[in-house]
């Protein structure tokens, strides 16, 4: 039976992102005391089989292969978009006209034009609130680091370097959706490029003000097509001798993509992500320097945040390592956890999202700024700018860029 206090969630996609946010979905009211609390009522997919399968591990009540009938349920109050991104743009907007609040995986959309549609219809959807899982922002380490800026601890800041490597884009990797333009909108600039950027205007409290120097690369031309991939792969699990080369299909996003920019304060920065940095399995890593001190985060280490303090007298200065996990001392999130010491998770950063979305919802404050669709849109046109500022070889201005 339904509570006042519940908030039904619809979930849209049942894959890697559907299996992180069902896990904070399960978590987050066991570890945040909230105004709201989600239950998981619909999750829809395609495959009926598979996604019987899902539900039943996660905890969804009921499923449907027709997201429209998800979106459509009149108890569900929060729809869940974590398909690929070429749907975002019509999930997220059938889910605002039927008066849901909508948390999108990232990046907004496939495309600047689709981004923009799905702003103005939140526009629109006054009472109703959007949301976009830009889930590196809740690592304690990357909340703090903001709070150490938003502080005056950095100073002026002069340079950002922001760089995103995995190595899982290989040869061997067939083609996904991740690899078609049509369904991706981009490569390693959308999948890993979005999170560092909206990292590095989250912490420098910036925006992007211009693009230059960018370059896309695209070293896989052709993958092995997944169905004959996996059609190849049965006929030899059943006892075929003979090989049979798979069909082959055409990448059309980049594997690999770098860029400089410029923040409206002045700072100059660097961008890299790629898909196909031999031995990085999730290279994420940020650097803010400045005129009074400087951070340094790396994912593979997320419970730490690197602090140099340049206003120390110079025997004393030289790069410290902080310990992000003691909540009494005002590190972000992790006082709902473990004991000082005890280090959160990958997945932790999804469910300390849903705590903050939960609030906003309720209209209570959350612990740092949450990304909304007009949030998302500015790392959007920052992403434009990089795709146009490598095809014309020149730089881009972010206010040519709508």
């Amino acid at each position: 039976m339904a509570r006042s206090s519940d908030l039904g969630v619809a979930l849209l996609g049942s894959k890697f992102m559907g299996k992180a946010h069902s896990n904070a979905y399960l978590n987050v009211a066991k570890f945040f005391s909230l105004p709201l609390n989600p239950r998981m009522l619909i999750a829809a997919a395609r495959d009926p089989k598979d996604l019987r399968a899902f539900a039943k591990r996660w905890g969804w009540e009921r499923t449907t292969t027709d997201w429209r009938e998800a979106v459509a349920d009149p108890e569900v109050g929060l729809v869940d978009v974590s398909t690929p991104n070429h749907l975002h743009a019509d999930q997220s907007i059938a889910a605002l006209e039927a008066g849901k609040h909508v948390a999108c995986e990232k990046p907004l959309a496939g495309t600047l034009d689709d981004a923009r549609v799905m702003l103005e219809a939140a526009r629109k959807a006054r009472k109703c609130k959007t949301f976009v899982w830009f889930n590196y922002r809740r690592v304690p380490a990357v909340a703090f680091a903001r709070h150490l800026v938003e502080r005056g601890k950095l100073g002026r800041i002069y340079h950002v370097r922001c760089v995103y490597k995995q190595d899982w884009g290989g040869p061997e990797t067939p083609l996904l959706w991740r690899f078609r333009g049509k369904d991706a909108g981009s490569g390693a600039l959308g999948d890993l490029g979005a999170h560092i950027i909206d990292a590095s205007r989250f912490i420098t409290c910036d925006e992007i003000t211009e693009v230059t120097g960018a370059m896309m690369e695209t070293f896989i031309k052709e993958r092995a097509i997944v169905d004959d991939v996996a059609s190849k792969a049965a006929s030899l699990k059943g006892g075929g001798k003979r090989k049979r080369k798979p069909k082959m299909g055409r990448s059309t996003v980049d594997d690999a993509c770098v860029f400089t920019a410029r923040f409206k304060g002045g700072a100059i920065a660097t961008f890299e992500a790629t898909r196909l940095s031999t031995g990085d399995k999730n290279g994420n890593r940020i650097e803010i320097h400045g005129e009074k001190g400087a951070v340094r985060f790396g994912f593979n280490r997320m419970n730490e945040l690197e602090w140099y303090d340049n206003t120390l007298e110079a025997g004393l200065q030289g790069w410290s390592t902080i310990d992000v996990t003691d909540g009494s001392a005002g590190h972000p999130y992790v006082g709902n956890w473990w004991p000082v010491g005890h280090g959160l998770g990958y997945e932790h950063g999804f469910v300390n999202q849903l705590a903050d979305t939960c609030r906003a919802i309720a209209g209570k404050k959350v612990s740092a700024p949450i990304p909304d669709f007009a949030d998302a849109y500015m790392t959007q046109r920052v992403m434009e700018a990089v795709v146009l500022s490598a095809k014309h070889r020149s730089a881009v201005k972010l206010s040519e860029v709508k």
